[in-house]
């Protein structure tokens, strides 16, 4: 439609349409507020990122949402574009299903502690978040962005989260790092940063990964450190692999925590992804009551 042609009244519909798109109630989809626990998965994983697809192969697994990606400006469905964020709100009215939560993986080969486009970007997400009624973006820091064991790194991290942190508190929403540091590590980070909008996004196969005590993990970080918990598993299935599920369970009820689980990798063994991932969320649903 031509801009300069566009009444009024089609301004107001249009502004209307956007709003509902991600309006609260829509975020409530099948009664999700009122769970302790909800299940996505990670678009990626999905094998869709960055494309409202991802919400149609969720419903058809029987997930609860998707954990959609934002990127670098320009990508066809860039969600500081609001044509692009019209496509979710109506894909997630189409199939009954939830945006859970946002995620950077860009940084992973953008550095969010050395880019000055990275540290715009995840400005640029707090602002998209407001507009899409989202709570939690996952800010990766992995391959090129690895800060573990590098403090030099970690500082620069922690000016620029200093930085952003106000506007993050302002839209009530939370920066969730996601690294191969420690428990104790993280939580020197948010500390230093001293905001409530900064917070650890837990990855239970990363920790496995690299020797830390995920369920002691897990209790010291506490329900108010934790935004969201990623579970993964790298070489099978949820239940099949080598973290304990029924102790990640116990450790999350000795913090109170209630959230997203979002499923990422945990692929069975010559199974396709909606295979792979019915399988995966049924498993949590009897390990983690979601009614």
């Amino acid at each position: 439609m031509n801009a300069t042609r566009l009444t009024r009244r089609q301004a107001l519909a249009t502004a209307a349409g956007a709003a509902l798109a991600f309006s609260p109630a829509l975020g409530a989809l099948a009664s999700g507020e009122k769970r302790r626990f909800r299940i996505s998965a990670c678009d990626w994983s999905l094998g869709q990122a960055g494309n409202p697809e991802a919400l149609r192969v969720a419903a058809e697994i029987g997930l609860d949402g998707v954990q959609v990606s934002f990127g670098a400006p320009g990508a066809p469905n860039d969600l500081r574009n609001e044509a692009a964020r019209g496509r979710y709100g109506e894909a997630a009215r189409q199939h009954g299903v939830e945006i859970g939560s946002l995620a950077m993986g860009i940084l992973n080969s953008i550095p969010y502690a050395s880019s000055p486009e990275a540290e715009k970007w995840v400005e640029d997400c707090v602002d998209v978040m407001s507009k899409m009624s989202q709570k939690v973006v996952l800010l990766a820091f992995f391959g090129s962005g690895d800060i573990n064991g590098r403090p030099e790194l970690q500082q620069e991290v922690i000016a620029r989260l200093k930085k952003v942190a106000p506007a993050a508190e302002k839209a009530g929403v939370s920066l969730g790092i996601e690294s191969w540091m420690s428990a104790e590590d993280h939580l020197r980070i948010l500390d230093a940063v001293g905001s409530p909008a900064v917070r650890v996004y837990y990855d239970v196969a990363n920790s496995e990964k690299m020797g830390y005590d995920i369920y002691k993990e897990i209790r010291l970080l506490g329900s108010e450190r934790i935004c969201e918990i990623h579970c993964k598993e790298n070489d099978s299935l949820l239940g099949k692999g080598r973290v304990d599920f029924v102790k990640v369970r116990e450790a999350v009820n000795d913090i109170g925590w209630s959230g997203w689980l979002v499923l990422e990798g945990a692929m069975g063994k010559g199974m396709g992804v909606v295979e792979s991932y019915t399988l995966n969320q049924r498993f949590l649903r009897s390990v983690f009551s979601t009614e």
